[in-house]
C-alpha cells in the first residue's frame, strides 16, 4: 500500500479492519453535476453528508481532508469501545 505501514485495529467484537480502507469506503468519489463538483461521505448509518464545490481540485482536497478526519474519529471511536 503505497509504502506505508497498514494500521489493523481489533473491534470490541473480535473483527480487525483497517480504519483507513473503511474511511475511503464511506466517501464516493468526485462527480460534476451541472456546475458543481459533488461527493458525499457516510459518517454514521442514517448520516450522509454531500458537500459541493465549484472547483475540482477544491473538491478533492475537501475530500481527502474529511477522509483523514473520519480515519482519526474511526480510530477514536473503536479505543473508546475497546477500553
Amino acid at each position: 500500500m503505497e509504502g506505508r505501514l497498514m494500521t489493523i485495529i481489533e473491534t470490541n467484537f473480535g473483527a480487525r479492519i483497517d480504519p483507513k480502507r473503511v474511511a475511503l469506503g464511506s466517501a464516493s468519489s468526485v462527480k460534476k453535476q451541472g456546475a458543481f463538483f459533488v461527493f458525499s461521505i457516510r459518517v454514521d448509518n442514517n448520516d450522509v453528508r454531500e458537500y459541493s464545490f465549484s472547483d475540482r481540485n477544491r473538491a478533492t482536497a475537501m475530500r481527502k481532508v474529511l477522509i483523514s478526519h473520519m480515519e482519526a474519529k474511526l480510530r477514536n471511536d473503536l479505543r473508546v469501545a475497546v477500553v
